[in-house]
């Protein structure tokens, strides 16, 4: 994988994720069609555009790459090169005129993530990371925090809607609050990754997510210098339980005694 393909990828990414979040920053409190609503989702027309343009921009510049995103695509795996795509991680925050979501965008070879951009408009933050050189935003290197005790840990985490998955994760978000120092829920599990990778939380965990939220941002913190645990969650296509932190904080597991 020479450096100047991967360089040039996280360039065109970048562009793509930039073009996107101003779509978003246009669009935020406007009236918004809406495709389809559940009692605890909401896919808006503005989702399916975005990636639309993402895609777009990355396979005029890689045209032997796929794309394989939330909103659709290829199927997970059908080249050796793959786009993984997140238009609006935080759409029912977006959808509520609540300004905190970004696009997420990872380039995987064979399965490995190697490039990673997560793109939050309201701020005009850029994270980056290419594998094995380190973690930025806005060209910044980022580190994961030193902080080493719970008392003092910023923590976050979610939970999808299924009563399974809730009553996984009630034990989780009461031993959280009684013990952290804060617990937070804010919506978008791209950008809850890249703070981790920035030191603005210190764990962020959710039993149930799915790859394209985590991608890019699993990268991001890893080349950060914070751990990983990423396990397939069973009877959820490209589902997983996350555990990212800065490997100084204990963390609390799921029906952990």
């Amino acid at each position: 994988m020479p450096d100047s393909f991967l360089s040039l990828a996280l360039e065109k990414a970048s562009v793509a994720a930039r073009a996107a979040g101003a779509r978003q920053k246009g669009a935020l409190g406007s009236v918004m069609a809406v495709d389809l609503a559940t009692d605890h989702d909401v896919k808006l027309r503005l989702d399916c555009e975005c990636q639309e343009l993402i895609t777009r921009m990355l396979l005029e510049s890689f045209p032997t790459h796929s794309v394989f995103g939330e909103e659709g695509g290829s199927a997970y795996g059908v080249t050796e090169w793959q786009w993984i795509v997140d238009p609006i991680d935080g759409t029912v925050n977006f959808f509520h005129n609540f300004p905190h979501f970004c696009s997420a965008i990872a380039l995987q070879h064979k399965g490995e993530t190697v490039v990673a951009v997560t793109y939050d408009p309201n701020r005009d933050e850029l994270f980056t990371a290419v594998k094995g050189e380190g973690a930025f935003v806005n060209g910044r290197r980022l580190a994961v925090s030193s902080r080493a005790t719970l008392r003092e840990a910023m923590v976050s985490t979610g939970f999808s809607k299924s009563k399974e998955v809730v009553d996984q994760s009630i034990e989780l978000v009461t031993f959280y609050g009684l013990n952290a120092q804060k617990l937070r829920m804010n919506g978008s599990a791209a950008l809850d990754l890249a703070y981790v990778a920035a030191g603005r939380l210190d764990i962020y965990q959710e039993r149930s997510i799915r790859l394209w939220d985590v991608a890019g941002g699993s990268l991001l913190v890893r080349e950060a210098g914070g751990l990983i645990e990423l396990t397939p969650y069973e009877g959820e296509p490209h589902g997983y339980t996350l555990i990212a932190s800065n490997g100084k904080v204990p963390v609390r597991r799921w029906g952990a005694q």
